[in-house]
């Protein structure tokens, strides 16, 4: 590496380093600093595939970050996370890891991700699946509100077996971003033999519905689905995984495997 090149390659290192860490840059004279300035910009003109790898560094170096604070604060709210019993949820009663998903039926990586949940929980059985309503769309499309009001309606009164029938049916309607309607609400109660008049209040659904907004606020997560994969007893960053957006079989699996971990 020549003289050149090995400046532009400190310099940059400089600054990454400065944008992570409380590193100081190393002590050079006004001359010092315009002759690498010049350096570097001539340089960056030339090759200006340069700024896309460290642009890349960056938001890989970001999302590392974000995806530890995210653990840590699972890890901090672990008892609104698996033992709230408003919050559907399927699997045996003592199981050692649970997958939390907070969704909403008019997300589209929602939709997505249903199928593959669905898939990993067959192939799981000992896992506990807990499923937090998050109708974050309600503003722009309020069936959005009214299916998640239902889907906790659905659990109180049906259980788990009514519950997955119910959001599950919504889902493979394929109607999201606002297609959803309220026939295919009724449709899908109807499956599952719900009985409106001994469902549980507007009023008390809607303060589960604002419990769990309040969790996800508290944690940083910003959109669904999020996706949290943890042992339901020590659970630690270490075991704890975040999934921000959708996730593919692989990744879950991946993620359940290392919280089983002792």
């Amino acid at each position: 590496m020549n003289l050149r090149n090995a400046i532009i390659v400190t310099t940059f290192t400089c600054f990454v380093n400065l944008a992570h860490a409380d590193t100081e840059l190393p002590a050079f004279s006004p001359e010092q600093e315009q002759a690498i300035g010049n350096i570097a910009a001539a340089y960056l003109i030339d090759h200006p595939e340069i700024l896309v790898q460290v642009s890349q560094s960056l938001q890989k170096k970001q999302a590392e970050r974000q995806r530890e604070q995210l653990s840590d604060a699972a890890v901090k709210y672990r008892s609104l996370l698996l033992s709230n019993a408003d919050t559907p949820s399927v699997g045996p009663d003592n199981a050692r890891v649970a997958v939390v998903e907070f969704f909403d039926y008019q997300c589209i990586y929602c939709n997505r991700t249903a199928p593959v949940i669905e898939n990993v929980m067959k192939k799981n059985p000992g896992v506990r699946f807990i499923f937090k309503e998050w109708p974050i769309f309600a503003d722009r499309w309020e069936i959005s509100r009214t299916a998640a009001v239902r889907g906790l309606q659905v659990w109180k009164q049906k259980g788990a077996t009514g519950y997955m029938q119910y959001h599950n049916g919504l889902y493979q309607t394929g109607h999201y971003e606002g297609a959803l309607t309220a026939d295919d609400i009724a449709k899908a109660s109807q499956a599952v033999a719900f009985d409106d008049k001994q469902a549980v209040s507007l009023e008390a659904a809607l303060a589960m519905l604002q419990d769990t907004n309040t969790l996800a606020q508290a944690m940083g997560i910003s959109g669904t689905p999020a996706l949290v994969v943890m042992p339901v007893t020590n659970a630690r960053q270490e075991n704890t995984t975040v999934i921000p957006g959708a996730a593919s079989a692989e990744d879950l699996q991946h993620a359940i495997d290392r919280a089983s971990q002792p």
